[in-house]
Formats: structure tokens, C-alpha cells, sequence
């Protein structure tokens, strides 16, 4: 790829060229490839893999900083997790606005990127700590919704290749949730919490200047266009989650007819408060699950003291695992003509999370003070990326696909507010753990996805009218 980029590029004239014929100039681009896909993809790939890198890193140790390091109580520290995770989901319905009517995609990155990058490095000093979070919130919410809404403007509208291009997103937003506990959790873990922040901000130093260096490749800006697609693919986890909604969601490729805006909006709005609830389930992981996980699980192997914070790339190693299958086990279904309603998908989803908690647990339970297998998070870790992939990426499918016509972005910002609620509220529900204890918690947190599940259920024919 390096031989590639030392060649000069002919994507400027080409595109002004395009530009004076009517065409859009993303789709001259995207006739100059790398790996068969345009060069912007390669661009928007590795710019995505390094901000998520930095994001993450950060988080796997954020709990474990304010507890170790701040002295903060694990009430307290839940809740500034919530709060934090929360507003992760809030910045971005601003951002989207502020970069389709304003700023331009490309300068809201810039900016976005920059916060983060000097928010990551703040948290160098300890007095900082509030003001380091809120720069990361406001930053990622400039970067979040504008950079994945470029892919789809690399292709015509008639390309094969762009169904899959945000799967291929998609690979980059996990990939570096992937390494950064790896990398910014060792680092924190054995050489001082400092060096995983500054690790975390100089990942998205390099995304940023991966951005900047491949801008030639990538599409131009159209202010105040709808911020419909941007809002599509801009999910954290969900975010993360928006490059797979195309294959993980059901596709019906006829036009149809879609009933009045109320008898659609509603039942949506039923079914963000059903993933609100799901979401203060869903969202321990990096958490109280991650606070149980250093004090009660056993991480040894081979004589090798794996660090806690390692715990948080299982996470998204199993998406990279399952996503493929499920794709193909659904195709399967579909053209069989079994293949679930999306709605009967989610609540799948949101039970399968349940089933992984009442796992966790039976093991608390039953551990009689001793530390557990370290394979028991797992194995739990396993159905509960299983349950994620089956509820939040077919969620956000669900939205895109029957926004009322001109209601686009207004639906899909009602997702934003269910994830940026259900965070918000997994925070106060953490402050639990302490009088509750592991198993009662752990149960907790399984009776409110299960709550999900069945609300879920009972939406199902609802929602299934609105598609038939």
C-alpha cells in the first residue's frame, strides 16, 4: 500500500472534471481502488481504527482509574461511568447538526479529533479529570456521526460494492476496540495510568493525521444536506454497530408504502424505551463487571498474569468471530423464509444478555468467596456479544428503515437518546452493586434485560404490521 500512496494521485483533476460534467466526484474517486475498494475506504478505515482505539483504550481503564487512583467509591465511580457512556450517545445528535448546517464533515472531524486528542492528554493531571471527559464527550460527538456518513458517498448509487462497504467500516471500529486494551490497559496497568491516556491520545493523533494526509481521496462536503445517513452509521457500539445494520438487519428491497408518520413513530418510540431498558443491563461491562472482574476472577494462565483490563477486548474479539455467522445463518433463514422478524430478533437479543448475567450469577453464587475461572468470563462474554449482535445493530436498522419520509434524522436521534438514557441509567442502577452484592446484582441487571426481552416480544406484531 505504501508503493500506492507514493504514486501521484490524478483524484483532484478527475473529480473537478466530474464536478463540471454533473457527476458527484466521489464517484470518479471511487474508480481508483486499493483491495478492490475505493482509496477513502483504506482512508476512513484506518482513520476510524485509531479514534476507536483511542476511545477505548481510555474506557478499559477509566473505571479503574477513579477507584484506584481518585479514591472514588464504586457507587460514585458507576455513576461517572454512566454519566461519561451516556453522554458519549448525546454529543453526537449536535454534532451531526452543527457539521450538516455549519462546519462542513471535514472540519467537524478535524475539530472533534483535536478535543479528544487534548482530552486524552489532560487526564494526565489529575485535577483535569472532569473537564478531560467533557472534551472527549464534545469531541467524539463532532467525530462520531460525520466520519462513517463519507463511505457511502465513495460510490455511485448503483455500485455492488457499497452494500458491504460499511462492514468493512466496520472491521476498523473493532479492531481498534480490539488492541487498545491490549495496548493502553498494559501500559496503565504496569508503567502508571498516565502513559495509557497518553497512549490513548496519541492513537488518535495518528488517526487524525491519516485523516488529513488521505483528504484527497475522500468525498467533498455537502452542507446542509440531511443528516439521515450520517445518523445511520454513526452508532459507539453502536456506533460501531451502524457499519452492520445493512447485512444484520432484514432487507426488503420493494418499495412499499409506509403508513402515517404517528402510526410509526410511536411504536418506534416504544421500542427506544424497551432498548433503554436494555441498555442500563448492557451497559456493565466496562463497569461493575469490570470492578467484579479484579477482585473476584481468577486471570492467571500458563504462570502469566493476564492484566484485568485485557477483559474488555474480549468484547469485540467475539463480534469479529460471530458477525460473520450470523450474517450467513440469517441469509440462510431468509431464504428459507424463516429467518425472524427484527423486532423477535431483538428481544432474542436482549434475553440472550440476560442468560449471560444469571451466569455470572449462578458463578458469584457459588464461589463461596473464592475467586472464579477466568473462563467463566468467557464464556460469558460469548452469549453476551451473541445477544448484543442480535438487538443493537438490528435496532438501528429498524430506525433507518422506517423513518417516515423527512423524519430521518429525527428518528435515528431517537435511538441516540435511548442509548445516551439507557447509559445514563445503567449509572445509577450500578450504584446498586455494594448492597446488593455480585449475585443479587448480577440478577438485577438479568430481570432488566429479560424486562427488555418481553416488552420486545410484545411490540412484535406491532411492529410487524408497519413492515408487511
Amino acid at each position: 500500500m505504501s508503493a500506492t500512496m507514493n504514486t501521484p494521485s490524478t483524484i483532484p483533476d478527475t473529480a473537478d472534471a466530474a464536478a463540471h460534467a454533473g457527476v458527484h466526484p466521489s464517484m470518479t474517486a471511487s474508480r481508483a481502488t486499493w483491495f478492490g475498494q475505493p482509496r477513502g475506504l483504506t482512508v476512513l478505515f484506518l482513520t476510524e481504527m485509531w479514534e476507536r482505539f483511542s476511545f477505548y483504550g481510555m474506557s478499559a481503564l477509566l473505571v479503574y482509574y477513579m477507584t484506584k487512583q481518585l479514591h472514588f467509591t464504586q457507587a460514585d465511580a458507576s455513576l461517572v461511568y454512566g454519566l461519561y457512556t451516556g453522554g458519549v450517545f448525546l454529543t453526537p445528535i449536535a454534532g451531526g447538526y452543527l457539521a450538516d448546517r455549519w462546519l462542513g464533515r471535514r472540519l467537524a472531524i478535524v475539530i472533534g479529533g483535536s478535543l479528544m486528542a487534548v482530552g486524552h492528554f489532560a487526564l494526565s493531571w489529575e485535577a483535569l479529570f472532569y473537564p478531560s471527559l467533557v472534551l472527549i464527550a464534545l469531541g467524539n460527538g463532532l467525530f462520531l456521526p460525520n466520519l462513517p456518513s463519507q463511505v457511502g458517498d465513495l460510490y455511485a448509487e448503483d455500485d455492488p460494492r457499497r452494500g458491504g462497504a460499511y462492514n468493512v467500516y466496520y472491521v476498523g471500529v473493532n479492531l481498534g476496540g480490539l488492541i487498545a486494551p491490549l495496548v493502553c490497559g498494559t501500559l496503565g496497568e504496569v508503567y502508571g495510568w498516565h502513559w495509557g491516556f497518553g497512549a490513548a491520545g496519541v492513537g488518535m493523533c495518528v488517526g487524525l493525521g491519516i485523516y488529513l494526509l488521505g483528504g484527497r481521496h475522500l468525498p467533498q462536503d455537502r452542507l446542509r444536506e440531511t443528516s439521515a445517513r450520517a445518523a445511520n452509521a454513526a452508532s459507539p457500539d453502536a456506533a460501531g454497530f451502524a457499519g452492520s445494520t445493512t447485512a444484520m438487519g432484514s432487507v426488503d428491497g420493494n418499495a412499499r408504502r409506509k403508513p402515517g408518520a404517528a402510526a410509526i413513530v410511536v411504536p418506534l418510540l416504544l421500542v427506544a424505551l424497551s432498548v433503554m431498558v436494555f441498555r442500563s443491563a448492557y451497559a456493565h461491562s466496562g463497569n461493575t463487571l469490570a470492578l467484579w472482574a479484579d477482585t473476584s476472577v481468577d486471570l492467571h494462565a500458563f504462570g502469566f498474569a493476564i492484566p484485568v483490563t485485557w477483559v474488555q477486548s474480549l468484547n469485540p474479539l467475539f463480534v469479529f468471530l460471530f458477525t460473520p455467522l450470523l450474517i450467513r445463518a440469517w441469509r440462510r433463514a431468509a431464504v428459507k423464509g424463516r429467518e425472524p422478524a427484527p423486532v423477535r430478533k431483538m428481544a432474542i437479543g436482549a434475553a440472550g444478555v440476560a442468560t449471560a448475567y444469571l451466569l455470572l450469577a449462578a458463578m458469584a453464587a457459588m464461589s463461596d468467596g473464592k475467586p472464579v475461572s477466568g473462563l467463566l468470563l468467557v464464556v460469558f462474554f460469548a452469549v453476551y456479544t451473541i445477544g448484543e449482535l442480535y438487538i443493537l445493530p438490528v435496532g438501528l436498522g429498524l430506525f433507518a428503515r422506517l423513518a417516515p419520509s423527512g423524519m430521518g434524522a429525527t428518528v435515528i436521534a431517537a435511538w441516540f437518546l435511548a442509548a445516551f438514557a439507557g447509559n445514563l441509567l445503567s449509572g445509577v442502577v450500578g450504584r446498586a452493586w455494594e448492597w446488593l452484592g455480585p449475585a443479587g446484582f448480577f440478577v438485577l441487571l438479568a430481570a432488566l434485560a429479560t424486562t427488555s426481552a418481553l416488552a420486545l416480544l410484545a411490540l412484535t406484531p406491532m411492529l410487524k404490521k408497519l413492515e408487511a
